[in-house]
């Protein structure tokens, strides 16, 4: 995290990104003496309410984070910014989006946990937008005009007000990862009734041990439980808002899953927490098990990064294919949309064995909806593409699916039941 001091001494000059959060009320304007070089600006955590109408002084600037602040609207110096691909202004105030504050080169916009009402048809001309999320506000449509965002890739419309998914959406030819849970849609897109698969566990017969990890939903921790010798895991969810959704749609999800070779076992939820938290209890994963990829970076946008070094041999990968297109037929057979089919949220072996984890973007369906499984689809398809991008031999067969889940019209796409059953 950089300061003012070093700002203003100039022993900042000719850095590429830079880090401010100090209760800034006002946007210092010694930040212009870094046009030169700036180009990633992150104001995040402060108590802004406005940016200059003249931050296109920052011509080389292509990612702008302004998350935690103080912003009503999305201010319309941004449109004029001639490179910036990158916006995000997660949990500030935002009532208004104008269309003017747009950028050209926009290719992912953050406005998560907010108050919109409304977008602008203006959000259509953003010809390269591939990711946007707008999890957490109060939109009860989306603008028509993103019918014609023929590259958005990824959207988060989670905990919103709409009643409905346009058709227009569920044809969109890119459209991979899409999370839409806890909006009053009608009957069918609602978690299912409980199916007793998921027993209830008493808070008083669990012993926390070390923190396993954090998310934006929740920790998880090893756990003891009483009447069994194997050590667990427990996941103990928060109620903030992620860029996906609700934390406790996540875990209704998780639960909904139900039972299948590549999903970590549910043992039990716990509803009695001292203080309230829902929690789950899993099977703890062994440590031998890998991610299979990172999460994508400010530059691939909607991509996985993947080790250099990762090299799978030709075995592996058909294993881990079929794995993958097991659960998701298993998923998508309870009505099921994960939402978040990457190769980051895929714990894996060097023998191609596989577990498909985190349910935060994860949506239900009704039986019926083709179009809805088949961006899910496409997902598997980029998938499928990448896993080849690291296979010690390539494979006709695999390249050929890869190609067909991918193609551009959703309805041609293979379910996966079929894809599953390997009858293409």
């Amino acid at each position: 995290m950089h300061t003012l001091d070093d700002l203003r001494a100039g022993r900042l000059h000719g850095i590429t990104r830079l880090d401010l959060s100090q209760g800034l009320t006002h946007f210092p304007a010694e930040i212009f003496a870094l046009a030169d070089s700036l180009e990633v600006l992150n104001l995040t955590g402060n108590a802004l309410t406005d940016l200059p109408a003249d931050l296109h002084r920052l011509h080389r600037l292509k990612v702008l984070f302004c998350s935690e602040n103080a912003f009503s609207h999305l201010p319309l110096g941004i449109g004029r910014c001639p490179v910036l691909e990158t916006v995000g202004f997660k949990s500030n105030r935002i009532t208004q989006v104008d269309g003017q504050a747009l950028p050209a080169s926009l290719r992912s916009l953050v406005l998560t946990d907010n108050a919109l009402e409304q977008l602008p048809e203006a959000l259509g001309d953003c010809a390269q937008l591939q990711k946007l999320m707008l999890a957490g506000n109060r939109l009860t449509a989306l603008p028509s005009s993103l019918a014609r965002c023929e590259r958005l890739e990824l959207l988060r419309i989670a905990s919103n007000r709409l009643t409905a998914l346009p058709d227009w959406l569920l044809q969109l030819p890119r459209l991979a990862w899409l999370a839409y849970a806890d909006n009053p849609l009608p009957q069918g897109f609602v978690a299912p009734a409980a199916d007793g698969h998921c027993p209830t566990l008493h808070w008083r017969d669990i012993r926390l041990a070390a923190e396993l990890g954090r998310g934006a939903s929740g920790l998880i921790h090893r756990a003891h439980w009483s009447g069994q010798a194997a050590p667990v895991a427990v996941k103990l969810y928060k109620g903030a808002m992620t860029s996906d959704g609700s934390p406790l749609a996540e875990m209704s999800a998780c639960i909904a899953a139900g039972e299948h070779p590549q999903l970590v076992r549910l043992a039990g939820r716990i509803d009695d927490h001292p203080q309230g938290l829902p929690a789950l209890v899993m099977a703890l994963i062994d440590g031998h098990w890998a991610n299979l990829a990172g999460p994508p970076s400010l530059d691939s946008c909607t991509r996985d990064r993947y080790p250099e070094a990762r090299r799978l041999t030709l075995p592996a990968v058909r294993r881990l294919v079929a794995g993958i297109a097991s659960v998701c037929a298993h998923l998508h057979g309870r009505g099921l949309n994960h939402g978040d089919l990457y190769a980051h949220n895929i714990l894996f072996d060097e023998d191609g064995q596989c577990l498909l984890g985190d349910f935060g973007a994860a949506s239900f369906h009704p039986p019926a909806a083709r179009a809805l499984e088949r961006l899910e689809v496409r997902a598997f398809g980029i998938l499928v593409e990448e896993l080849l991008g690291c296979c010690e031999q390539d494979d006709q067969g695999l390249r050929e699916l890869a190609r067909v889940c991918q193609q551009a019209q959703v309805l041609a796409r293979p379910s996966f039941a079929e894809i599953a059953a390997g009858s293409l």
